[in-house]
């Protein structure tokens, strides 16, 4: 297909296309990188901490994926007006964001800290008092950056509408070095336990999300935001068109992390190597993901920007090209992993037992991930870009709680297959999310929505 063959003005250039992707990359390997630092640290503390912050990790993900929701509505709705050249209602869209991102994170913030103590008991029933205890102290610290953390991602979301990823790749890398450093002084040299831990995530996250509404201001950018309570108050219009499509990704990622959840609580059924396996698995599947959830996050905004120019032909060209080097990206970087896994296992200190059950569950990961990576998990972003929401809601919640959570059950405990069985349910997810997501898009039913933009 040669986009200029009826076209009059190309959206995007290939140059355009490189330098918002890139610092994607570099944002996402970031979070798994740093990820990974925090847990090395707080190692130091004992094994009850290192319980504690995993522990409240995976419901701090859940909620954080709530507030990704909400910067992905926000984005999708900005990268339309600036398509279809109205500078100032994406404005209003980028203030209406922030309020309605700051608004939400004080209600879950005032809520996790009034029942944090049955939520963890809800979540992960009786476990050892000094891991509880190391949950309550994480737990209520992390509450308390849950604002910051909002603003942080709705400000990138808007960067990453304009076109403009290297100022949220800039912020993360602040933020992301004042993190490891607190954590290091309060760590080792204050000795402050999981608290230690816990403090540098939240001044990080604050010190990022003042950054943030300060370079928002900016008259030179494209979007811009007035701090004035006209604009910022909530607007019926502007509110309802997020909600529409952050609302239906808030429920699609809060079922997928709460599946994670109840899925980890099926494996740890099975035994300390196989537990231990899953973990470290998971730690390496992670680098696996991470050309795809970048180029993702691309799709949003290129995607969002077709659709709001009202040009169908240009938004199925370059979903087309950002899917083709989704494909070519994660088939790379897997194959190098599945080749290059026995030197990686190396690196970790597993008994025989653990290390070849982590390598088949990476085998399995890596090797299905490569074909059904695109078709799973980067159409439906295409959809959510040209207001196809609900679609993409129905499928992933059914398919989670279907074949991720009822196969991994029948498969891993019925069926004996431990670990392995999850991991196949978890393919099985994969497969039908792929199937009906390609379905959706090859039908072409999802442009009727696409030409949705007032």
């Amino acid at each position: 297909m040669n986009l200029r063959d009826g076209v009059q003005h190309a959206l995007f250039t290939k140059r355009d296309i490189s330098r918002l992707l890139w610092p994607l990359v570099v944002e996402q390997i970031l979070e798994v990188t740093v990820g990974m630092a925090d847990v090395l640290m707080v190692s130091s503390v004992g094994e009850a901490a290192v319980s504690g912050v995993s522990l409240v990790d995976m419901i701090n993900v859940l909620i954080l994926n709530i507030f990704a929701a909400m910067a992905t509505g926000g984005a999708v709705v900005v990268s339309q007006w600036l398509g279809a050249q109205e500078r100032e209602k994406a404005c209003h869209t980028a203030a209406q964001l922030l309020t309605a991102a700051f608004l939400l994170a004080i209600c879950i913030m005032v809520l996790v800290l009034i029942f944090r103590s049955s939520l963890l008991h809800l979540f992960f029933g009786p476990v050892e008092p000094d891991v509880m205890d190391a949950c309550l102290i994480y737990f209520s610290i992390s509450a308390w950056s849950y604002p910051f953390i909002a603003l942080y991602n709705a400000g990138a979301a808007l960067y990453r509408s304009m076109g403009n990823s290297r100022i949220s790749m800039y912020t993360s890398i602040f933020m992301n070095i004042v993190n490891v450093s607190g954590n290091a002084i309060c760590v080792y040299g204050l000795h402050m336990g999981v608290a230690g831990v816990a403090m540098p995530s939240l001044i990080s996250r604050f010190l990022a999300a003042i950054l943030m509404l300060l370079l928002v201001r900016s008259r030179d950018n494209s979007v811009y935001v007035r701090y004035r309570w006209s604009e910022l108050r909530p607007k019926a219009p502007y509110m309802k068109r997020i909600l529409h499509i952050a609302l239906p990704s808030a429920m699609e990622n809060s079922m997928f992390q709460l599946g994670r959840i109840l899925v980890v609580s099926i494996i740890t059924n099975f035994g300390t190597t196989q537990i231990a396996a899953n973990g470290v698995a998971n730690n390496l599947d992670n680098f696996g993901c991470i050309p795809g959830m970048a180029i993702n996050l691309g799709i949003i905004t290129v995607v969002g920007r077709c659709v709001g120019a009202g040009d169908l032909k240009q938004t199925r060209y370059y979903a087309k090209k950002l899917m083709r080097v989704c494909l070519l990206c994660t088939a790379a970087l897997n194959g190098i992993m599945i080749l290059m896994l026995p030197l990686i296992l190396g690196l970790y200190s597993l008994s025989a037992e653990t290390m070849q059950l982590t390598a088949t569950l990476v085998y399995i990961h890596s090797g299905f991930l490569i074909p059904l990576y695109v078709p799973a998990f980067s159409i439906p972003n295409v959809l959510r870009a040209a207001n196809d929401v609900k679609f993409p809601m129905c499928v992933s919640i059914f398919s989670m709680w279907v074949f991720r959570i009822i196969f991994s059950y029948i498969l891993g405990i019925y069926f004996g297959m431990g670990a392995i069985g999850v991991w196949c349910a978890m393919v099985a997810d994969w497969v039908f999310r792929a199937v009906c997501f390609s379905v959706r898009y090859f039908r072409g039913r999802w442009t009727k929505y696409a030409r949705y933009c007032a």
